[in-house]
């Protein structure tokens, strides 16, 4: 029987961003696919929340004081071996590049690139983090037996960036989450303060997400009789000042909700009583949200950048993220003509019902059966 160690870290809680939802759904769906393949998991946070479902139905191992400390250095520095039961697992798995840990000398090692933002888009990132992205790359390319990488355009980035060989390097995409919740949609929007209709974004509130140029295409559509409000959906993330400034400028209060870090169930519930869904991101290694969104048969604005229209395909409307007036038009279009909105929303569904965590876990199963032949 195969064994696969997944040190997952703070991806765990309520509110799960991308790389969480990775994990949560991905190893699941692993030991449906394989039920004889042993999954153990691993964090070095004792005050994350954990699931208990998860604690039950998998091996959970907290990494000792001496172990937590040494765990954000991984990625730049060779470390004792590593404690059992991680050292005797046939594969270990990092579910992100950021901490890839030492593989022993019969193991096999696995990790997951979502993205390299922080390679495209360096001034949207604090120093301090591009410095810890890039040098854990760098450990990634050169020791991992194999990178999955989540789209074809993060595959792209990581070739044109790095000097990986090419066979290491297996396209797995993501899929939708969230499977429908019993929360009642008029409950959680009166619970948010939300003002139906509305544009509804997912995502954390951060510079890469657009969402300074988001809201001033919003401003214009207001200004000209849209009845939606917009609803930003996510926890604050850095260098947010110059969204909240932009918010602060809003005529009319109550026009723009931010909701903050939102549960698994008001999510889905903030999905389902949506008008339209807006993410005009500058860069994205998949765009799990999208993918939600278009699960629940929303029409979509998309940027053109990055893997965006690779996931989206003709699903969505494709605008240019840096234009204001240009993000403007297709917000107004998706609200007022009924048609294209209808269009939209059945080529979402046809599109969405593609992704499967399914697939997912058969192609990542096909990555460790390789790693280990």
């Amino acid at each position: 029987m195969t064994s696969v160690a997944f040190l997952i870290d703070q991806l765990f809680s309520a509110a799960p961003g991308g790389m969480g939802t990775y994990v949560r759904e991905l190893v699941p769906a692993l030991t449906r696919a394989e039920p004889s393949l042993e999954i153990r998991l691993f964090h070095s946070r004792f005050d994350e929340p954990m699931v208990e479902a998860w604690t039950a139905a998998y091996p959970m191992h907290e990494l000792d004081g001496t172990m937590r400390r040494l765990y954000p250095s991984w990625a730049v520095a060779r470390r004792p071996a590593l404690p059992e039961p991680i050292a005797s697992a046939d594969i270990v798995h990092s579910p992100v590049h950021a901490a890839v840990p030492p593989a022993g000398k019969d193991q096999r090692l696995v990790v997951t690139v979502h993205d390299l933002a922080f390679l495209v888009h360096p001034d949207l990132f604090p120093r301090q983090w591009r410095w810890m992205y890039r040098a854990s790359l760098t450990r990634t390319v050169r020791s991992a037996d194999a990178i999955i990488t989540v789209s074809r355009h993060t595959a792209e980035d990581l070739a044109r960036h790095t000097r990986v060989e090419r066979r290491r390097v297996h396209v797995v995409p993501l899929a939708a989450s969230l499977p429908p919740s019993q929360a009642e949609v008029p409950e959680v929007l009166a619970r948010y303060k939300v003002r139906p209709p509305y544009l509804l974004f997912v995502g954390t509130l951060e510079p890469r997400k657009n969402l300074t140029r988001l809201v001033r295409a919003y401003r214009r559509i207001a200004s000209r009789g849209a009845r939606e409000s917009l609803v930003l959906a996510g926890p604050i993330g850095w260098h947010h000042q110059a969204l909240l400034r932009e918010i602060s400028a809003v005529d009319a209060p109550g026009e723009i909700t931010m909701t903050g870090a939102v549960g698994l169930s008001d999510l889905d519930a903030l999905y389902r009583g949506a008008s339209a869904f807006a993410y005009p991101s500058l860069y994205e290694g998949f765009g799990l949200p999208v993918v939600e969104a278009m699960a629940r048969g929303l029409p979509c604005v998309i940027s053109t950048s990055s893997s965006l229209p690779e996931v989206a395909g003709e699903a969505a409307l494709p605008v240019d993220p840096r234009s204001v007036a240009g993000l403007a038009e297709a917000l107004e279009r998706v609200v007022s003509d009924q048609d294209l909105a209808d269009r939209l929303r059945a080529a979402a569904l046809r599109r969405a019902a593609r992704y499967s965590w399914e697939e997912t876990a058969r192609r990542t199963l096909e990555v460790y059966k390789g790693v280990l032949s």
